[in-house]
């Protein structure tokens, strides 16, 4: 029996994107987010504010360590949180690129479960911020094969260039899909 696609809203990003989605993943994890910040992911005992909280950065590292091939496309530069956990330690299997033109928001985990929805890769998207302090997002969470392959497939030409060549935004991308400077 299929499984319904699910609405995904403000705080339940984090409960199912972020700590049922990502921190789950066991062999693949794509990401596309327009924004990618150190999103502090509050644990037992701690808040987003706390200074005990790990990053999202750290979580991402500790899979990629495990053996979980991540890939993260986003449009601008990470922020310096996350620039410095990148520059300690970029495992192999943790791979990042840039494009520009990038606006759409997906997360894949394990090729079997995605979110596609309006929130970047950050507190304020993702929901691990005060109910005051997040934004507003709305997104779907779906097992449905089909939708999860063309989004894969989108995926896929933009992690591989193929929009690079024809691209118009060149003066702010002169390395098409380059990595981040660490």
């Amino acid at each position: 029996m299929a499984v319904a696609p699910q609405l995904i809203t403000n705080e339940q990003h984090f409960e199912q994107v972020v700590l049922k989605g990502m921190l789950k993943a066991e062999v693949s994890l794509e990401i596309s987010t327009a924004d990618f910040k150190a999103m502090l992911v509050p644990t037992p005992g701690s808040s987003a504010r706390s200074r005990r909280a790990p990053s999202i950065v750290s979580y991402l590292v500790k899979l990629a360590d495990k053996g979980v091939e991540i890939r993260l496309l986003h449009a601008g530069v990470p922020s310096s949180a996350a620039l410095r956990e990148l520059k300690k330690q970029l495992p192999e299997n943790l791979q990042i690129r840039r494009c520009p033109r990038l606006h759409a928001k997906a997360v894949v985990v394990d090729s079997c479960v995605m979110y596609l929805g309006s929130a970047n890769l950050t507190g304020a998207g993702l929901g691990a911020k005060s109910a005051r302090k997040r934004n507003i997002e709305w997104g779907i969470w779906t097992y449905d094969a089909g939708l999860i392959d063309e989004v894969l497939g989108e995926f896929n030409a933009l992690w591989e260039g193929m929009h690079c060549e024809n691209c118009l935004r060149r003066d702010v991308c002169p390395v098409p899909l380059e990595e981040p400077s660490l």
